[in-house]
């Protein structure tokens, strides 16, 4: 059978213990064995590891953060498109997000497909949105605030009971017991990520996850809920298992059927002791433990892959359960050559 030639660019190749989804994107989509593969990974800094892992990803371009402007990234892509042709681009980091959804119709004018959500399925689901979001789509959620200046911190007793959670409007997370901790990890958050910093009711129960895709027209085409098993210190699963959980793909289907959701998505989960499931937090994109949906049965990259051509694909209509994975750290060992040719060249 003659497979389809498919050159794939791909972010979030920072495989360490705070792992973007890039790889285990890519590793998803080569070994479905679906498609003549070349993979264009794109950097932001030189010791990304995924840089270096010469069997999944065939070229490596340094790209500039989109912190730098818009232009200048796109100047970047437009110049490693006349190079490589890429035809589907999947962008994985929250932070970059926004800038490449706002550039969608410029890459489709470069050859790139993207799959992304909408600028306001995205600007809705934020932490600071959070309780309008539930009030809209009928979920329930936390109460949140968003946090703009450190005056705001003794006021918050008058609407939260301590302990709280104060999180950053991409990533980070930190659980706060007293105002001098709001203080302190306002302060390491808003220096990393900016502002609002979130404050959160802090729900009791059990984390749980879902990984989902939506075809943009409401249509849920996978979903697989696991549990995290084992959390590092910077709150990354390092150990999941799948679950037989009819109310989580339930909620799912409801969100993207409701948001009429278009790409990935993970929904981050608290199973109160009363049963009820709360959404703390909804990840616009693949989540990093996604190759735990694809050894579950649904290779939901491929899938995604398929969306961003164009084509129709047909809903999973099961997966398997009890699967767990086991994330595990090892030793590449690379030249100094090719370091210093990503460092000097942006290219490798």
């Amino acid at each position: 059978m003659n497979k389809k030639r498919l050159i794939l660019g791909a972010t979030g190749l920072n495989n360490t213990d705070n792992p973007g989804p890039g790889i285990p994107v890519i590793r998803s989509i080569r070994e479905s064995g679906r498609y003549d593969l070349r993979v264009i990974g794109l950097a932001y800094e030189t010791l990304e590891p995924g840089i270096y892992m010469r069997d999944l990803v065939d070229k490596v371009y340094q790209v500039p953060y989109p912190s730098e402007g818009s232009d200048v990234l796109m100047e970047r892509i437009a110049y490693i498109q006349e190079r490589e042709g890429i035809e589907v681009l999947i962008p994985n980091f929250d932070a970059e997000l926004f800038t490449f959804m706002k550039a969608e119709n410029k890459l489709k004018d470069l050859g790139i497909r993207t799959f992304l959500p909408t600028i306001q399925q995205f600007e809705e689901r934020h932490k600071s949105n959070l309780e309008a979001f539930g009030k809209k789509y009928g979920v329930k959620v936390p109460k949140s605030k968003p946090l703009t200046n450190l005056a705001e911190i003794p006021k918050l007793r008058e609407a939260f009971d301590y302990p709280l959670m104060v999180k950053g409007k991409f990533y980070d997370a930190y659980v706060a017991y007293n105002d001098e901790q709001v203080q302190m990890h306002y302060n390491k958050i808003s220096a990393k990520w900016g502002l609002p910093v979130i404050i959160q009711e802090f729900v009791r129960g059990t984390e749980v996850n879902v990984i989902a895709l939506g075809d943009g027209k409401g249509k849920t085409i996978g979903a697989v809920p696991m549990r995290k098993q084992y959390i590092t210190d910077k709150g990354k699963a390092w150990g999941g298992i799948t679950l037989d959980n009819s109310d989580m793909l339930a909620l799912t289907d409801k969100i993207i059927r409701g948001t009429k959701w278009r790409g990935g998505m993970e929904l981050e989960l608290i199973r109160t002791p009363e049963n009820d499931l709360y959404v703390i937090e909804i990840n616009p994109r693949i989540p990093a433990w996604v190759y735990l949906a694809v050894g579950a049965g649904q290779n939901l990259p491929v899938a995604l892959v398929e969306l961003a051509l164009g084509n129709d694909v047909p809903p999973f209509t099961s997966y398997e359960t009890g699967k767990v994975f086991v994330r595990y750290s090892w030793d590449m060992i690379i030249d100094l050559k090719d370091f210093e040719a990503i460092s000097t060249k942006g290219e490798i």
